[in-house]
C-alpha cells in the first residue's frame, strides 16, 4: 500500500498537512538546517563559538602567541602553591569566638581524611590576628611582612573543594578535576594564548627543596593535549633544567648543524604522522633546549640583582634564602614573558609542607616564617617595576584546615575542603577585598561560596579567555578547563 500524502497526529486523530519547508527539512533529516545553525552559531547567536586545538601540521613552533577572546588585564600569572593545605584560622580568616573555645568540644560537623565527625575538640588560633591597611584586613601575625601588602589583595574566604584528601584535591586544584589524566591550569593558558618569548618554556614549576607533592609530576601534566603544553622543572640554583648541557667537546655552530640534519629528517617523518602530538613535541623539544641552552643561564641569574632586590626577597637570611630565589627568579621570567610560573612551598609529605596534623605552631611558624618575606618582597617588587597589573599572582593551598583537633591530644587540625581561604592580587584584581565567609568556627563556607572552577575560570577571565570558549576536543567531547557546566569568574574581586 502506498504511502499517505497527510499524517494523522496520535494525539489528536486530524490530518496535518505538510508545508514545503517541513518537507524539506523531513526528507533531508533536518540536515538543511545545519548550514544555517552552524553560521548563526558562528555569529555568536546560538551561543559562544568555542575555540578548539587544530591538528598538528607544523611540528616547529606550537607555542606562536594567538589573540585572546576580549582584551587581558593580566598577561602572566604566578601560582604560590602552600602545598599541604595552610589553616585559614590561624592565617586569614579571623574567628574570634575560637580563643574562646579552645579546648572545649564541642558539636560541629567536619569531615577530613579521618573521616566525618559530629563532634570535636576545639583548637583556637595560636597567633594573634591584626588590622592592617585602610581596608583594615585582620591578619595574623604569621605573615608580618605580607600584612603590609593587603591593600593590592582580594581574599577568597569562602572556597570550596571536592576533596579532603592531598591527591585528589591537588589535582583538583591543578586541573579542575579530582582524576588524573587532564591538562593544568598552566598547560590551558599557553594553550589558548601561545607564548611571547620562544626561547623559555611557557609553563615553569619550582619545587620545594624537599621534593615533589603527591601525586608528581600529574600536577603539572598535559594530560590529554600535545605533550608540548606540559610544565617544565627549573631550579633556582645550577643547572636551571637538567640534562640541558651541551654535550662535552661539541660546539654551538656542530650542535646546530646537527640539528638542522636532523630535522629535516624528522619533517620527512612528521609528514605522514600529522596527527602524533607527541611526536610533534618531542621534535620540538630538540630546538626548544637549543634556544634553552643559551637564555635559561641568564633568566636564572640573579648575580645582576642589586643587594637590596635581594634583601626585599629575604635572599640575605637563611630562613628566607630558598624560598626567596624562587620568588625573584619568578619575577624574572615573568619580566621574560613566561605565561605561567608556579611554586611550591612545601614538599615529600607530613611537616615538609602545611599538613598540620601534629604540632600546628611548629608547622606554621616554619612554613609561614620561610615564605612571608619573599612573597610580600614579590608583590612589592612588581608593583614598583609596574609588573603587578599585568601580572595575576595567587595563593593557596589545596584545602584549609579544620577548627577542631584531628587527635584527642595536641593542635593539629584535620583537612577542610568545605570552607579555606586563598587570595589574589594584580592582574586587574581590586586590592582591600574580601569576598565571601565561613561559619563562625571557620568549618564550612556559608556565604558566597567560591569553587575552584570559579577561581580556574577568574584566572582565564583575566587573561582574555572566556573560560566557556576555551575548549579542546578530545574523547567526543568539547572539554573545558571548568567543566561542562561552565563556570563564572568571581565577579567581586574584577
Amino acid at each position: 500500500m502506498s504511502a499517505p500524502t497527510n499524517d494523522r497526529s496520535a494525539a489528536s486523530g486530524e490530518f496535518c498537512r505538510r508545508t514545503r519547508r517541513e518537507f524539506l527539512w523531513q526528507t533531508g533529516a533536518g540536515f538543511t538546517g545545519l548550514a544555517l545553525t552552524g553560521l548563526l552559531s558562528w555569529d555568536g547567536f546560538l551561543g559562544p563559538r568555542v575555540q578548539a586545538a587544530e591538528p598538528a601540521t607544523e611540528p616547529d613552533n606550537p607555542f606562536l602567541p594567538r589573540e585572546p577572546h576580549f582584551p587581558a588585564r593580566a598577561k602572566s600569572v604566578i601560582f604560590l602553591f602552600m602545598y599541604g593545605g595552610p589553616s585559614h584560622v590561624d592565617t586569614f580568616d579571623y574567628k574570634p569566638r575560637l580563643y574562646a573555645l579552645d579546648g572545649k568540644t564541642i558539636q560541629v560537623k567536619t569531615f577530613g581524611r579521618g573521616g566525618r565527625k559530629s563532634e570535636g575538640r576545639v583548637v583556637g588560633p595560636k597567633w594573634n590576628f591584626r588590622q592592617y591597611g585602610q581596608c583594615g584586613k585582620w591578619v595574623s601575625d604569621l605573615f608580618p611582612h605580607l600584612a603590609t601588602c593587603v591593600d593590592d589583595i582580594a581574599f577568597i574566604q569562602s572556597m570550596v573543594a571536592d576533596s579532603p584528601i592531598h591527591g585528589s584535591a591537588m589535582l583538583q586544584m591543578n586541573t579542575g578535576r579530582i582524576l588524573s589524566g587532564s591538562p593544568c591550569l598552566g598547560t590551558w593558558v599557553n594553550y589558548g594564548l601561545g607564548s611571547v618569548n620562544q626561547n623559555l618554556p611557557g609553563f615553569v614549576v619550582m619545587l620545594d627543596p624537599t621534593g615533589g607533592p603527591i601525586s608528581g609530576a600529574k600536577n603539572w601534566s598535559s594530560g590529554y593535549m600535545p605533550a608540548t603544553f606540559q610544565g617544565t622543572l627549573l631550579r633556582s640554583s645550577g643547572a636551571p633544567i637538567l640534562n640541558l648541557q651541551r654535550p662535552a667537546g661539541l660546539s654551538r655552530e656542530a650542535q646546530r648543524r646537527l640539528l638542522d640534519s636532523l630535522a629535516e629528517y624528522n619533517r620527512d617523518h612528521f609528514a605522514d604522522r600529522a596527527d602524533n602530538s607527541d611526536l610533534a613535541a618531542r621534535i620540538n623539544s630538540y630546538e626548544m633546549a637549543f634556544r634553552m641552552q643559551q637564555y635559561a643561564p641568564d633568566a636564572v641569574n640573579l648575580a645582576e640583582e642589586s643587594a637590596a632586590t635581594e634583601t626585599l626577597y629575604g635572599i640575605d637570611q637563611p630562613g628566607t634564602r630558598e624560598f626567596g630565589r624562587r620568588c625573584l627568579l619568578a619575577r624574572r621570567l615573568v619580566e621574560r614573558g613566561v605565561r605561567f610560573i608556579q611554586l611550591y612551598a612545601g614538599g615529600a609529605h607530613n611537616d615538609d609542607n602545611w599538613d598540620a596534623h601534629g604540632d600546628l605552631v611548629k608547622n606554621h611558624n616554619y612554613h609561614a616564617g620561610r615564605t612571608d618575606k619573599p612573597i610580600a618582597g614579590l608583590l612589592k617588587d612588581l608593583k614598583q617595576r609596574g609588573l603587578l597589573d599585568s601580572t595575576l599572582v595567587i595563593w593557596g593551598g589545596e584545602f584549609g584546615r579544620q577548627p577542631t583537633a584531628e587527635y584527642a591530644e595536641g593542635t593539629g587540625r584535620d583537612h577542610n575542603a568545605y570552607g579555606f581561604t586563598m587570595w589574589m592580587a594584580g592582574g586587574g584584581i581590586k586590592g582591600g577585598v574580601t569576598v565571601g565567609e565561613t561559619d563562625e568556627l571557620g568549618s564550612a563556607a556559608v556565604i558566597d561560596r567560591q569553587h575552584v572552577k570559579n577561581l580556574h575560570a577568574t584566572v582565564l577571565h583575566q587573561l582574555g579567555l572566556n573560560p566557556d570558549r576555551l575548549t579542546y576536543f578530545y574523547g567526543g567531547l568539547d572539554q573545558k578547563l571548568v567543566g561542562v557546566e561552565g563556570a563564572e569568574p568571581i565577579r567581586a574581586i574584577i
